[in-house]
């Protein structure tokens, strides 16, 4: 049984975000250098092979009322509702979008904290994988930039275990590390929703070469 000083993350139940935080190796973020978005390949490549693009993918996914063009794969409008990062209701329309797809783990971030040493198709398959993908309002999104939860945390509050979950599910998954300060974080956001599932699925994560 844990004793008094054990930390929430200690006594929180299997299966949850908060009880996997513990799992997460922790060490220092490491240099930049050598950081470029080609290192994750093409973007939006179409790593699941079901002929559209990933970015076609999440929107068709996550938004209502979608409309697509005659190749059945392009998203041509539809509505965020809600926007999970601000709570607002967004139309998508092609071409004049105020949706972007985030990584919930960026890319950057990734490439920090154990990515740089990946093989291409690893990084590709990290680049596309639903289960780090989520439709979200552009702006906010640029605001983020490679953030991670001890630096940047959703305006909307109530969207923020979710997000915090997410991100321990794809570290978890790809073997990237954190940094003390970032699992602090997770700790402390995660510790208001002990009950919080960690989410589990995406692709496999070795995407073939295109």
């Amino acid at each position: 049984m844990a004793g008094p000083s054990a930390t929430p993350s200690a006594r929180a139940a299997a299966g949850t975000a908060l009880q996997a935080v513990e799992g997460l190796v922790v060490k220092g973020r490491a240099p930049k250098t050598g950081y470029d978005r080609d290192e994750f390949g093409s973007a939006w490549a179409d790593t699941d092979r079901n002929g559209c693009g990933t970015r076609d993918d999440v929107l068709a996914e996550q938004l209502s009322d979608v409309a697509r063009d005659a190749d059945g794969c392009k998203v041509l409008q539809g509505v965020l509702d809600p926007d999970p990062y601000t709570g607002t209701r967004i139309a998508f329309v092609r071409g004049r979008s105020k949706v972007d797809i985030d990584h919930l783990v960026a890319l950057s971030d990734a490439w920090q904290k154990g990515a740089q040493q990946w093989s291409a198709g690893k990084r590709r398959a990290f680049a596309n994988d639903s289960l780090n993908l989520v439709a979200a309002d552009s702006s906010t999104n640029r605001r983020k930039g490679e953030g991670d939860t001890a630096t940047w945390l959703p305006p909307n509050t109530s969207y923020r275990c979710t997000y915090v979950a997410g991100q321990v599910s794809v570290k978890r998954k790809y073997g990237l590390w954190v940094t003390s300060a970032e699992r602090d974080a997770m700790r402390e956001v995660l510790a208001s929703c002990p009950e919080q599932k960690l989410p589990v699925g995406g692709e496999p994560t070795e995407a073939p070469a295109r």
